[in-house]
């Protein structure tokens, strides 16, 4: 398989008013796009997650640390600390929105794609990919402790460049 990074092109904007275009199309404006988001999971709109929000989903799937997410904040002249940073990500996370993707137990990515896939990590660039889940065959799964149940699976895929 040749790894291909996947558009991040958006959709085109649905008409408003137009019911038939379906709750995950683009309403004409992303804002109330995000505000509606938020409300769908029960998250309040507030000034801040809004903003994070629309600087997260206004790009299409992407991976995001908290410090980049941070800059881009920091760039687009919305004043919030890292900490807010790292609560919305976590309180976004919880809910559904985005998918946490650990790599080496110290550096966390955020998917805004949180249909079923794997990653590519490619090491000399700290950089994510995705694979299609069809792409990956996971054998036989372990048996969870009692009480517990298999939440997920996550293969990352760890590159480097041939020498």
């Amino acid at each position: 398989m040749t790894p291909t990074r996947p558009s991040v092109s958006a959709a085109a904007p649905a008409a408003p008013g137009n019911a038939a275009a379906g709750r995950d199309a683009l309403t004409g404006c992303p804002w109330h796009d995000v505000k509606a988001k938020l409300r769908e999971v029960g998250l309040r709109p507030t000034r801040q997650r809004m903003a994070l929000g629309w600087i997260l989903f206004a790009k299409g799937d992407r991976h995001v640390t908290a410090e980049m997410l941070y800059e881009e904040a920091n760039h687009a002249k919305v004043p919030v600390s890292l900490a807010t940073v790292y609560n919305t990500l976590h309180q976004f996370t919880e809910v559904g929105l985005l998918r946490q993707v650990a790599i080496d137990g110290s550096k966390a990515y955020f998917d805004t794609n949180n249909s079923e896939h794997h990653h590519f990590f490619i090491e000399d660039q700290d950089d994510l990919m995705d694979i299609p889940s069809s792409d990956v065959v996971v054998g036989k799964a372990p048996v969870p402790p009692e009480g517990y149940e298999i939440a997920r699976i996550d293969v990352v895929v760890r590159l480097r460049r041939k020498k």
